[in-house]
């Protein structure tokens, strides 16, 4: 059966070049078997409340479980067809519900309450006692403290939550990948060579003259930038905007998607016990409060609006007076801003793009990570979902043995290039976690890098964008964190039980360095000539770097309250799209310096707090960003490359994984509190 079901086979690495929809609902209903009998048995006379022997009886088997579900879950993310979305959909109800019994199930709550307050609980390593009161504190957040119909109607949420879950991610990706349009030469003015030719190759493929626009970022971003044709850039900007709203296909249309979960969570929230969904996403936070929340990002837009007002005043006049734009439309901003840029800085993000070439940067951002944290990477092999797609091993040399091999730390799946079928954006999400497993053996952990870069066109390999460079480097520090901790205790170890509002830490911390001259000097080669980036341009980089902080800082705080607002807010019952509109317009009308258009269905897009787990938790970024930049700043202090200082923050943050609370790992690592002033430092902000 296992060799005839890939699905099946947890003993390896999952054989993704195998996975087919068909073998779904089997796998699932065998697992799930599996894992309902090993309940039960936990659950029984024969099993003692005792760590082991629990871990022993039920962690293997849901791992197992939860590693097959995870390889479906990420080809439905990254390989979507129509079959495998509909064998993904049949089978997201069984796991949900068992997930959610598992969670709620008060007997086994009874075994863990036994060995929390069992005499031997304090011969629990830490690391075990805090997987243990993680445990403890999500039996009560997923309901094993209800009875009766008010558990059956918790149940009954989930289930539902999780089907609209996915059907916003889906109707957001539908939505994107079934716009298109086809320009004209004339219409292409001003766009960069390399999308004019990525364009040019999709139309002739689908059989077009001219070029085939999408609302993919690798081509809707520089269209929005540097086309010249003001109605191409307003029918992207309209399109893009009103993704999966009432603007569109009715099937797609997240309206009542939106309001639906924002009522089922607040109910969830009143069946727990607390008074709206704000309170609940919190409980394993940083944070204690959303009027903590709210304060802080109040206290960074007051500090961030008079610097977004002058960026704003020096747009609107650049635009009338060098444009001869008279009014500053929202599909003009990012034209005008590279204008701008361009103009103040002399330079453009094109000019930049062309040095940076991803064999190049990957190579440099290799160096960075062996270099700081006393690794190697090394190309590997493994079974893959796209062609594109390829796979490294992190090792380590063993100090107390120079002449043994190298030992292993970490693998990671690299896929880098956007496609249809793909969910937009940049994540990483892990295939295995690091566990001293029940059976006697070390698991290291595996982790998926996944990016939308565009593709190479031709023999020319891929540019990336200054931004894209970014990217790549945060989605490598989530990465890091989940590859090189040291704690096996699989609750507690990488990113699992870190906070969500400090697991943004290693991510923002490892976009510093693509503003270190000695980092990027090694890491560009011009596509053509093979030249670094020269340095007078890098200078030009750096000067430009903050700006419109302003306004970007002022846009990430607008998100971040429109989310708290809504999950502080929403009665059950009254969360309409329309309801959801007029939240967002009240904090715009509080925040922004910059009207955006009335037609603007951000929200109907907004994945990542409707379908991404950041529901009343995406001011984690700014958070966490407080968090990474006062951490890059010993850096700074002490010595970029300075691998003392690459060892303290390995050891104290990366390493120590969820085992203690984030802000005692940060403390470790600086000895004191975090602060603020590094990151309005960083950020050009300081008061």
């Amino acid at each position: 059966m296992t060799a005839m079901n890939p699905l099946l086979d947890t003993a390896t690495l999952p054989r993704f070049d195998e996975i087919a929809p068909a073998h779904v609902a089997p796998a699932v209903d065998a697992l799930l078997t599996e894992a309902d009998a090993a309940l039960e048995r936990a659950v029984g006379p024969d099993v003692a409340a005792e760590y082991d022997t629990l871990s022993a009886v039920l962690d293997v088997v849901t791992e197992r479980l939860g590693r097959a579900w995870g390889a479906v879950s990420h080809l439905n993310a990254v390989a979507d067809t129509p079959e495998l979305r509909a064998a993904y959909t049949e089978a997201l109800p069984k796991i949900t519900e068992f997930y959610t019994r598992l969670g709620a199930d008060e007997r086994l709550y009874a075994k863990y309450k036994a060995i929390a307050h069992g005499a031997g609980a304090q011969a629990l390593s830490p690391a075990r006692r805090q997987a243990l009161a993680n445990a403890m504190r999500d039996f009560v957040l997923s309901g094993a403290e209800l009875q009766g119909t008010a558990k059956e109607r918790y149940s009954e949420i989930q289930a539902r939550q999780a089907e609209l879950a996915q059907a916003f991610s889906e109707h957001v990706l539908d939505a994107t990948d079934d716009w298109s349009c086809v320009a004209t030469e004339t219409q292409m003015r001003g766009v960069p060579s390399d999308v004019l030719a990525a364009t040019r190759a999709a139309a002739e493929a689908a059989g077009a003259t001219g070029h085939l626009l999408s609302l993919h970022m690798p081509v809707y971003l520089p269209l929005m930038q540097y086309a010249q044709d003001r109605a191409l850039r307003e029918r992207l900007y309209r399109a893009y905007v009103t993704r999966a709203s009432e603007f569109g296909a009715s099937e797609r249309d997240n309206s009542t998607v939106m309001g639906e979960i924002l009522a089922l969570r607040h109910e969830e929230a009143r069946l727990l016990g607390y008074a709206d969904f704000a309170a609940v996403s919190l409980v394993p936070k940083m944070a204690t409060s959303a009027l903590q929340v709210q304060d802080f990002l109040a206290d960074l837009a007051r500090r961030a609006r008079p610097y977004a007002e002058r960026d704003l005043a020096e747009l609107r006049e650049f635009a009338r007076t060098e444009l001869g734009l008279p009014e500053l439309q929202a599909w003009d901003v990012a034209f005008a801003s590279e204008r701008l840029k361009e103009a103040r800085f002399a330079f453009s993000d094109t000019q930049v793009k062309q040095y940076f070439t991803e064999p190049k940067v990957l190579a440099g951002l290799f160096r960075i990570i062996e270099t700081l944290f006393e690794v190697a990477i090394r190309p590997d092999s493994a079974p893959v979902w796209n062609e594109q797609v390829r796979f490294y091993r992190i090792e380590r040399a063993d100090a107390t043995r120079p002449d043994a091999s190298p030992q292993l730390v970490g693998q990671f799946y690299l896929d880098l290039y956007a496609r249809a079928g793909k969910r937009p954006g940049a994540w990483m999400d892990d295939v295995r976690g690091r566990w001293a497993r029940p059976e006697g053996m070390l698991q290291t952990p595996v982790a998926q890098l996944v990016c939308n870069f565009a593709a190479p066109v031709g023999e020319r390999p891929a540019l990336l964008s200054h931004d894209d460079v970014t990217t790549l480097f945060h989605e490598f520090g989530h990465g890091l964190h989940h590859m090189l901790t040291q704690v096996e205790e699989i609750g507690v170890a990488g990113i699992a039980g870190v906070e969500w509002d400090a697991v943004e830490l290693p991510s923002q911390f490892m976009e510093n360095f693509c503003w270190e001259w000695d980092v990027v000097k090694h890491m560009t080669a011009h596509v053509d000539s093979q030249e670094p980036l020269p340095r007078a341009l890098f200078d030009k980089m750096l000067a430009a770097k903050n700006f419109q902080s302003g306004l970007q800082t002022l846009r990430q705080v607008e998100f971040a309250l429109f989310d708290m607002r809504i999950h502080a807010a929403a009665a059950a019952g009254a969360a309409s799209a329309s309801w959801v509109q007029q939240q967002l317009e009240a904090v715009r009308t509080q925040v922004a310096v910059l009207p955006a258009p009335a037609f603007n269905r951000f929200q109907h897009s907004f994945s990542h707090i409707f379908a991404g787990g950041y529901a009343a938790g995406y001011y984690s970024y700014k958070w966490a960003e407080v968090l990474s930049a006062d951490a890059y700043a010993a850096f700074e202090e002490e010595g970029v490359f300075n691998p003392a200082v690459g060892r303290r923050y390995r050891e104290t943050i990366l390493e120590t994984g969820g085992s203690r609370p984030a802000i005692d790992s940060f403390k470790a690592f600086r000895g004191r509190e975090p602060s603020i002033d590094a990151l309005l430092r960083h950020q050009g902000m300081a008061e």
